[in-house]
């Protein structure tokens, strides 16, 4: 990326706008772009975003006049820009999402190549042991149920709960009568049911461990003889083989049983006998019925309706499902140990795999501390599932903990933090998409353009200097090329001088009447007045040092010395103001200034109200006024200023006998509008007041405010107050 060409036209609030950015050149990483409010920068900004995205649908365009067709061509070297190496990074922008940012970054090919290649395998036999399994359990999604009813940790897998549940296979499991999903739904409809209704089941309990006790066969007790015992002893003895061998059961009644068969016919003759019982058949009834009126358990019915001894199992609801799963695996004994023994021949390669892609994480963590060090927050960041995004690409999960001064720590969710955050710190929260994805970037050696769209605007100093350091970083990385975008000229005036641009390589945006955007070269980095100091012969300079004289004589000698009020007397009409010389001034500047005494000016018999008025007149008739300069605007504001309070003062009655000691422009509109109604006129005066009193004085923050402010819009204005005259 050694030369960039942007060309839009019709681009949202940009009509043209055709600029090279030489970066070979001036050997330089970075252009810096000073953009007043609405020129171009929201525009430039959101027209290269959408090209990133590169979708038909959202494409550039100009969106008040569909008819005007919108062009939108980034060249680098010559050839047309590659989407994916745009990168917009807009702290307004709320609905970035870091994880994903983090998440695009693996580790190693070689290493992911190896654990998917591992997974692959894994993935495969799983999907054939799946397969069986549903066929078993007839469970609408057997791997996730399974997954739920056996784990205890985000970190369980599917195979590690298989092996361990494979070391308690049963060697005759029972084959169970309903579906799965019949007794264990997903809704959990069933457990809400058995829990609402536990009197009505623990009756029915009650009376069925009533019968077995009476029972000649079984026995209620702490280890009671029931039917799952008498279950299991039928399944041990069903070969006859036990009583081939001559051995035989005698009950308590001293009945013998010799075969199987005597034992099959008693034991279900018993069960039946109790399941029969009035008692405990009334007892069912009204649970029945109960389940009868939730239309959602229908499943359910069905099935205690098939085998109501399903009641009794049912009273430990989560033991009864980790007891149908484990007859469930235990009906495929060896296709569970054959995945279990393949899986323990991969797990200790697995593993190997995981710690060496922990070694490559140390990338994010320094990525997070740097965040957590250098920006100054209410709260810290941590990633809590490393492993599963550097190898399986997971969404990352952040933490964050708010702190208060010296409370403990409190986690929060990301929308809770940035609901009790400032702009200014939420501002901050939203760096992360900068940093995180610059580092996925820079680890995958991506070239990129990088497009920094006031991301420090709102910021406290401490914040903005942190991020200015971090563009400084970035500056110097040959992978990135950064164009940065601002409207606030500290931060423009700061950003040169930290990046040690060269001047070339800094611009303020003009936009001309057809919606052009022309890049001027930058001005005012440094001390706009030592440039001032030494062009006092040029009429438009010399009347816009006169305000920054005056704050200096009132810093030195006060606002109630002669040589302040003489100065006031050019910014304001005084009984004196038509009898001042530019001569009388360029004494006071050889005074406050010493290096400025060997220069001379043309003009200095001249008046300097009639100075002020020629100058902004020469301005006014230029066909072509230079937006960028300082002079143009200052000069222009004092001429409009002195004219509308010369007019006012022509209007109002007895104005000589005033008394006026501060804000003079505005106290002669009050009395003004005492005298005069028109609303245009008025309209016009208030504009006056509105865009030139800040514009005059040099504590305007480096006069900011006039450097946003359109010479146009000064122009027209002091055309209006010379038609009032």
């Amino acid at each position: 990326m050694n030369v960039i060409e942007i060309q839009l036209q019709n681009c949202f609030g940009i009509g043209k706008l055709d600029h090279k950015f030489d970066f070979a050149q001036l050997n330089t990483g970075s252009f810096l772009i000073y953009a007043p409010n609405g020129t171009m920068k929201t525009s430039f900004a959101k027209t290269l975003e959408l090209i990133s995205k590169n979708d038909a649908k959202t494409m550039p365009c100009d969106r008040v006049y569909d008819n005007r067709p919108s062009i939108h061509n980034i060249l680098v070297d010559g050839n047309p820009i590659s989407t994916e190496t745009i990168l917009v990074v807009n702290t307004e922008d709320s609905t970035y999402d870091t994880s994903n940012k983090i998440s695009s970054f693996i580790a190693s090919k070689d290493l992911k190549k190896k654990y998917d290649a591992i997974y692959s395998e894994l993935d495969e036999k799983k999907g054939e042991y799946i397969k069986k399994l549903k066929q078993v359990s007839q469970s609408t999604d057997c791997e996730t149920e399974f997954i739920s009813v056996f784990s205890e940790s985000h970190k369980d897998t599917f195979f590690e709960l298989t092996l361990n549940i494979s070391k308690l296979l049963v060697d005759k499991p029972k084959a169970y009568s309903f579906r799965y999903n019949d007794i264990f739904d997903k809704k959990g409809n069933v457990k809400k049911f058995l829990e609402k209704n536990q009197p009505l089941l623990t009756q029915y309990i009650h009376n069925y461990n009533d019968l077995l006790n009476k029972s000649r066969f079984f026995k209620g007790s702490n280890n009671s003889f029931g039917t799952f015992q008498a279950n299991e002893l039928l399944k041990s003895t069903e070969d006859n083989s036990y009583f081939d061998a001559g051995h035989k059961f005698t009950l308590s009644d001293n009945i013998e049983i010799n075969s199987a068969k005597e034992l099959q016919l008693l034991v279900q003759k018993e069960i039946t006998s109790i399941v029969n019982d009035e008692k405990l058949k009334k007892s069912f009834d009204q649970v029945d019925k109960s389940i009868g009126a939730n239309a959602e358990l229908r499943s359910f019915k069905n099935a205690i309706e098939k085998d109501n001894v399903l009641l009794v199992e049912l009273e430990k609801y989560e033991d009864f499902r980790k007891k149908v799963w484990l007859n469930y695996i235990s009906t495929l004994p060896k296709e569970t140990l054959d995945l279990v023994q393949f899986y323990e021949s991969k797990k200790t390669e697995i593993e190997a795999i995981i710690k060496e892609a922990k070694k490559e994480f140390v990338i994010w963590e320094e990525t997070i501390k740097t965040f957590n060090e250098r920006f100054y927050v209410p709260f810290e960041i941590k990633l809590i599932n490393q492993e599963d995004v550097i190898l399986k690409e997971e969404t990352a999960s952040l933490e964050f903990n708010y702190k208060d001064h010296n409370q403990v720590p409190v986690r929060k969710d990301k929308n809770t933090l940035l609901s009790i955050l400032s702009k200014g710190e939420q501002k901050a929260f939203y760096i992360l998409q900068l940093l995180f994805d610059i580092e996925s970037r820079r680890q995958l050696n991506q070239r990129t353009l990088l497009i920094l769209d006031d991301i420090a605007d709102s910021f406290d100093y401490k914040n903005k200097y942190a991020i200015i350091e971090y563009i400084k970083e970035l500056h110097h990385n040959t992978n990135f090329k950064l164009i940065i975008l601002t409207h606030n000229f500290d931060f423009y005036r700061t950003v040169a001088s930290r990046l040690y641009l060269d001047w070339k390589a800094v611009y303020m945006v003009i936009k001309k009447d057809n919606r052009e955007i022309e890049l001027l070269q930058g001005k005012y980095r440094n001390n706009v007045f030592a440039d001032f100091k030494q062009r006092l012969s040029n009429q438009e300079v010399f009347v816009s040092i006169i305000p920054f004289i005056r704050n200096l004589i009132e810093y030195t000698e006060g606002s109630a010395s002669s040589n302040y009020n003489l100065l006031t007397s050019c910014l304001h009409l005084k009984a004196n103001t038509s009898s001042i010389t530019c001569n009388d001034i360029l004494h006071l500047i050889h005074t406050s200034f010493s290096n400025t005494s060997n220069q001379s000016i043309s003009f200095g018999t001249k008046l300097v109200k009639d100075l002020v008025y020629e100058t902004a007149d020469s301005i006014e008739r230029q066909n072509t006024v230079n937006e960028i300069l300082l002079e143009n605007k200052i000069t222009l504001s004092i001429a409009i200023r002195l004219r509308a309070e010369e007019y006012m003062m022509s209007k109002i009655p007895n104005s000589n006998t005033l008394v006026i000691t501060s804000h003079q422009t505005q106290e002669l509109l009050k009395h003004f509008k005492t005298v005069n109604s028109d609303r245009s006129i008025l309209m016009t005066l208030e504009r006056v007041n509105l865009m030139t009193p800040e514009n005059i004085h040099v504590n305007a923050f480096m006069y900011e405010p006039l450097i946003d402010l359109s010479v146009f819009h000064l122009v027209d204005l002091y055309k209006k107050v010379k038609q009032l005259a």
